[in-house]
């Protein structure tokens, strides 16, 4: 017989989601009302400018798409890449792979700059292909590769990219909220993102931000965008300036709820400082798990602190430890993906789960599992460690 579902407490300390304010959750909560409501209208206008705050941006083609970011960045790929396009796409990780499977789907050509998985988008290798490729009309990277934890100068790949003439798209999945991210002062073009990392809001929906050339690129289009959802022409209709919008889809309302809620507690805390934030916890666990005599995969200049991948020792199988974990101690970290499966643990600290209780928790519960394994790691110098850090 089906019941109501109630599920256990988790401590969400993986790739994503991250763990959900109370204030965002109250939010949901919220008498629902129509998608073209005046009320509601107008907190499509907060959310608008809320979310420039966050991109560091005045892109007026600035909302949330009304799904997951996998739909957004299918969002700038099929409103900016054309059939026959070539497309310079990084990878150094997953979801640089995915990229590709869009440039692909769109029938355009992929040239692709491979990094090994854990290290950053070569400058270098990029300004190269862009040399030979003088056809390019689409730069495609990764700011923050979710599958291995490192973050790559996407400041430095978009000035390649406007130098040659070529639009940028940026995945800021992982980035948004959790480090420095400067949309206008980098010039990026497409940027996009999803709720449910740093920003600390439930899965569904996904930001984006166009650039003037990108929304000149998109109006000037020959050929109707291939998925009629995502064509911005008509989501701008909606999303638009005027006060009178066009209706093009139900909006998930609560959903938009609760990310309006979520931003609010963002520029509360101030950018710069949930940075910061994001830092120090990062820097206390790695204390922690290096004095456990446990590596990461990413050097340290091009660590992200939201996203750790943590090598499992010798010996270890990462899938017991992972079950025990969420088992013993309702604590979920992440498997690795990909070259890194098997491999690694990616923990998070994203958001309302990067914070002191948290740390001390997954180091205790780490060090105790990993010992009742018998696995070859230093004991009881971890908390000290991390302590150490935030006592500093």
């Amino acid at each position: 017989m089906s019941s109501s579902f109630y599920p256990a407490r988790r401590i969400l300390m993986g790739p994503g989601p991250s763990d959900v304010s109370p204030r965002v959750l109250g939010a949901m909560a919220r008498p629902t009302i129509g998608h073209l409501d005046p009320q509601f209208v107008d907190l499509m206008d907060q959310i608008k400018a809320l979310l420039q705050y966050a991109f560091r941006t005045d892109n007026a083609l600035t909302l949330p798409v009304s799904a997951p970011g996998s739909a957004g960045m299918e969002a700038c790929f099929v409103n900016l890449v054309r059939p026959g396009d070539t497309v310079i796409v990084c990878q150094n990780g997953v979801f640089g792979g995915r990229m590709k499977e869009n440039v692909e789907r769109c029938g355009a050509t992929a040239v692709m700059v491979e990094d090994p998985w854990g290290q950053t988008v070569s400058v270098e290798k990029v300004e190269q292909a862009l040399a030979e490729n003088g056809d390019a009309s689409v730069l495609a990277f990764v700011h923050a590769e979710t599958s291995t934890g490192a973050f790559s100068d996407a400041a430095a790949l978009c000035r390649l990219a406007t130098s040659h003439n070529v639009l940028s798209i940026v995945d800021t999945v992982t980035s948004l909220g959790g480090i420095e991210l400067d949309v206008d002062a980098w010039g990026a073009d497409a940027v996009y993102s999803g709720t449910q990392k740093c920003l600390s809001c439930v899965p569904g929906l996904s930001p984006v931000t166009f650039s003037e050339r990108a929304v000149a690129r998109i109006r000037e289009r020959d050929s109707k965008v291939q998925s009629w959802f995502l064509d911005m022409q008509l989501v701008m209709g909606y999303w638009g300036e005027n006060s009178k919008r066009a209706y093009h889809h139900t909006a998930p309302v609560n959903t938009l709820y609760a990310l309006h809620e979520a931003l609010l507690i963002l520029k509360e805390e101030g950018l710069e400082n949930a940075w910061r934030r994001h830092r120090l916890h990062h820097t206390a666990l790695v204390a922690g798990l290096e004095a456990m005599g446990l590596g990461l995969v990413v050097a340290p200049e091009w660590r992200l602190p939201q996203l750790n991948s943590v090598s499992v020792p010798a010996g270890v199988d990462e899938a017991l430890v992972r079950s025990r974990l969420l088992q013993d101690y309702g604590l979920e970290i992440g498997a690795g993906l990909g070259a890194l499966a098997g491999k690694v643990w990616r923990v998070g600290l994203m958001g309302h789960a990067a914070n002191r209780q948290n740390v001390v928790l997954c180091l205790g519960a780490l060090e105790q599992t990993l010992s009742s394994m018998q696995a070859p790691i230093e004991r009881d110098r971890a908390l000290a460690a991390a302590l150490a850090v935030y006592d500093d």
